[in-house]
């Protein structure tokens, strides 16, 4: 391009003009967004599922899995009874 090109573009040219405003809102939502998703999938990790159980939940699925027999299960369980206060039939107190 010429100079002379150029400075007719230049005197017709006025800016961006006021669409640019809308680019930062935009990239804000988009952002916001991500951590948002990234925090609903478990950004946390798998860890803080496994802290926010139970020991009695986690004395079930222990049994279940085969892990402990019986009679331990039942032992284990009256501990935890004492200390959590829960009958051993599942209902509160």
């Amino acid at each position: 391009m010429d100079a002379i090109t150029l400075s007719m573009l230049a005197e017709h040219w006025d800016g961006p003009g006021p669409w640019i405003l809308f680019y930062p809102p935009v990239w804000v939502a988009v952002v916001a967004g991500v951590l948002f998703l990234l925090r609903r999938r478990g950004w946390r990790g798998r860890q803080a599922a496994h802290r926010e159980q139970s020991p009695i939940a986690l004395l079930g699925r222990r049994f279940a899995a085969g892990e402990i027999d019986e009679d331990e299960y039942w032992r284990r369980l009256s501990v935890l009874d004492e200390q959590f206060g829960r009958d051993l039939k599942g209902g509160a107190r």
